[in-house]
């Protein structure tokens, strides 16, 4: 596979031990086949989202260079959030979990089948995954969207906190 595609993930969760479980992830992410991890971004801390009678969040970003094809990586990554103990439930929406990760962009692509959008359809509205793909690729572009640096100067993340 000589073609290359840089893409960034967002990596969160709020049961057991989250950082651990993220910094792992980053680890799993750079074992891909085809794969490298580029760059990581500070691990974060963010109010539940969608449900708030859960625990904090610990968010970060990941950028990874990968010859993977983005359903491939989306497979890659559904596996690693399997193996964190990631149990999917069709009824699962915003609930507490393991570890999620998430396809926020792939390449300069734009994508939309059945399980996989890309860039993510609500990246541009979600601070928490925002302040740290800003910290790892300020000049990112979303796709119909503009700049992610612009997205994220249009609203209020209070509420995120850089971890040590």
């Amino acid at each position: 596979m000589s073609t290359k595609t840089v893409a960034l993930i967002g990596l969160g969760g709020n049961l057991g031990d989250a950082a651990a479980t993220l910094r792992h992830a980053f680890k799993d992410l750079d074992g891909l086949a085809h794969t490298r991890l580029l760059r990581a971004s500070k691990l974060y801390r963010s109010r539940a989202w969608g449900r708030i009678d859960q625990p904090d969040f610990i968010n970060a970003v990941a950028m990874i260079e990968t010859g993977l094809g983005a359903r491939e990586l989306l497979d890659a990554m559904l596996g690693i959030e399997h193996h964190a103990g990631r149990e999917r439930h069709a009824d699962e929406r915003w609930g507490p979990r393991t570890l999620d990760l998430d396809l926020l962009l792939y390449g300069d692509a734009v994508i939309d089948e059945p399980g996989l959008h890309v860039p993510h359809p609500h990246l541009h509205e979600r601070s928490f995954a925002l302040v740290p793909l800003v910290e790892i690729a300020p000049d990112a572009m979303i796709p119909g969207i503009g700049p992610a640096r612009a997205a994220l100067a249009a609203m209020e993340p209070s509420g995120i906190e850089a971890l040590g």
